[in-house]
């Protein structure tokens, strides 16, 4: 199992942009340095308590030279919002300013995005569905021909190249036909954090019976937030305020206003007029912790939580915490990745290597 860190690098008042992206550039090196596998960072736009960064991968390449190992994954490139053929290339140009350590996701976006950015509601998904086949074709051909409704391309070439080898993509969402897609073409699924497994299961068995009919393996992240302290209250009063700044972050967005329900479920966004953000939103921090949608406690606490995810989801390849949700403090960050680092993942590593020598012993 992989351990890696997801952030969507949330703007809350008393903090500047330029602030908040110095400290997230500290961690992504202070994460390196302790051998996680990955940093991951939502791309959004207009929304600051969501999240503050339109550019994962410009902020990637920033900080490669800067790191050894740690690999890059911007989760996910909204492609509603993309010219294809320019983040085909955009990409191609990443994998070599990162020393080939980028991958990323790709998804439509979420439903309160479309009205700020221009694009009518009623061709989001023609829109991404088209652009993602072009977007596609783009990384695995090197060049492309195509006319369709949005694009029309003669003889589109991908400079630089694409790289030879295939990344690791991602889709994520909240709609069965993206877990049934991700099956079908051998792609990730990345679970949105704040659920708990049962809130995700009937996807999530989609997504399985999907890859065993196309003949591939599933592979599951499982997003979480965290904070640790030795001491379990400490730690359940150091980071209520930021636990709830998260989850107030992630429903934000619906204080602007949205279109109506039959506009939405039309669009395929009826996720956001099931009033389930609101009721995240207003949960009590007790049920948060009891009912997993975060993790809070003892790094004890943390790896009983992982180990009841590890044995009810099969296909989980990749854990990943959040570190710096609602405003966090950078200490706090810090602290957290230093902890699970140094107390949680060992355990994991030590359980894996001991059932790889019985497995040897009685081979």
């Amino acid at each position: 199992m992989r351990f890696s860190i997801y952030s969507e690098m949330q703007l809350w008042p008393g903090k500047t942009p330029e602030r908040l992206y110095a400290e997230v550039a500290e961690q992504v090196i202070h994460a390196d340095r302790l051998g996680y596998s990955t940093y991951a960072i939502v791309e959004h736009l207009f929304y600051p308590r969501f999240s503050a960064m339109p550019d994962p991968l410009a902020f990637f390449c920033q900080l490669a030279p800067m790191t050894k190992q740690i690999r890059f994954r911007t989760m996910l490139h909204v492609v509603t919002y993309h010219n294809p053929m320019v983040l085909a290339s955009r990409i191609a140009a990443g994998e070599i300013m990162t020393g080939g350590r980028y991958e990323f996701g790709i998804g439509r976006g979420h439903g309160w995005m479309p009205h700020k950015a221009g694009v009518r509601f009623d061709e989001v998904r023609p829109l991404y569905d088209e652009a993602f086949d072009v977007l596609l074709e783009a990384l695995e051909q090197g060049s492309v021909n195509h006319e369709g409704k949005y694009f029309k391309i003669v003889d589109g070439e991908i400079v630089p190249p694409p790289p030879k080898r295939r990344p690791r993509i991602f889709v994520g969402g909240t709609s069965d036909r993206t877990y049934e897609l991700a099956g079908e073409r051998g792609y990730s699924v990345a679970v949105p954090p704040l659920l708990p497994y049962s809130a995700l299961e009937a996807q999530l068995n989609i997504y399985r019976e999907t890859c065993a009919e196309h003949g591939n393996e599933p592979d599951i992240v499982w997003i979480h937030a965290c904070y640790m302290d030795e001491d379990r209250e400490v730690a359940k009063r150091d980071a209520e305020t930021a636990m709830r700044g998260f989850l107030t972050g992630n429903a934000s967005p619906l204080e602007h206003g949205m279109p109506p329900k039959e506009e939405l479920e039309k669009a395929g966004y009826g996720f956001y007029a099931s009033g389930i953000m609101q009721q995240l939103a207003a949960t009590p921090y007790e049920e948060m912790i009891a009912g997993d949608i975060v993790w809070v406690g003892t790094p004890e606490d943390v790896i009983e939580r992982i180990e009841q995810t590890r044995d009810v989801c099969e296909g989980l390849t990749e854990v990943a915490i959040t570190v710096n949700p609602g405003g966090f403090e950078h200490w706090k960050a810090i602290k957290t990745q230093e902890m699970f680092a140094d107390l949680v993942i060992p355990h994991f590593q030590d359980s894996e290597q001991s059932a790889s020598e019985t497995v040897l012993a009685t081979s």
